[in-house]
């Protein structure tokens, strides 16, 4: 059983992987009828939503498209940025979902913003923190750091819970945006949908795949 556990832990993220992949390669070969680029959509899209002020960078790499917000700015990667396919005009509406999101001050962003800090600290240093706790396991201090690691690593959970209605709102909003604002035509939005829904389940897999290890530690330390 455990095994299979690790299967399904290890296996899932990689198959999500490679189904937006496959996903977003298939669409990337489907202009848009309209001839408009994923910039050029990004841009429209900000600015009928009164975020004039975020600009757009092209930024090198493949799907590493993202929005920041301290920066107030939307980073397209070369497999958006100057494209006309219905995938890259997907990922550039979906980008400035989350522009809307962080001007909106959305609940579940706000509140992922503010335990980025401790998430990254917890996701670097829990694992370390459990070899040390499993080193020192016949001491006192051993068993406390070892629960202290579970706690770090339920932090890590805890934020890609909050992340995922954070996702599947900014692809909502982009889809609903693409459509009623005539920017893609009927049958072409099935097709960013298609795209945005992958990219979705990544997500989905990854925290899948984090409950099931945060399960394993929990028995692991019962079993003690």
């Amino acid at each position: 059983m455990d095994i299979l556990l690790i299967l399904i832990m290890i296996l899932l993220p990689i198959i999500a992987q490679i189904n937006v992949k496959l996903t977003f390669n298939k669409y990337s070969k489907v202009g848009n009828s309209r001839g408009l680029t994923a910039d050029e959509v990004a841009r429209k899209i900000l600015d009928a939503n009164g975020l004039s002020h975020v600009s757009i960078e092209h930024i090198s790499g493949e799907l590493s498209d993202h929005y920041d917000p301290r920066a107030n700015v939307v980073r397209l990667s070369d497999s958006c940025y100057g494209k006309t396919s219905v995938a890259a005009i997907g990922v550039a509406a979906h980008e400035c979902g989350h522009a809307c999101q962080h001007a909106e001050n959305y609940t579940p962003i706000v509140i992922r913003s503010k335990i980025v800090p401790l998430t990254n600290i917890c996701s670097r240093l829990w694992y370390f923190v459990l070899i040390i706790g499993c080193l020192l396991a016949q001491m006192t201090i051993g068993t406390t750091l070892i629960y202290v690691s579970i706690a770090m690593f339920a932090a890590v959970v805890l934020f890609q819970i909050v992340t995922l209605p954070c996702e599947f709102d900014a692809s909502n909003r982009a889809l609903k945006t693409l459509e009623q604002d005539n920017i893609l035509e009927m049958q072409e939005v099935p097709q960013a949908k298609k795209v945005l829904t992958a990219a979705a389940l990544t997500y989905v897999a990854a925290l899948v795949s984090s409950i099931i290890q945060l399960l394993r530690l929990l028995a692991s330390v019962r079993r003690r």
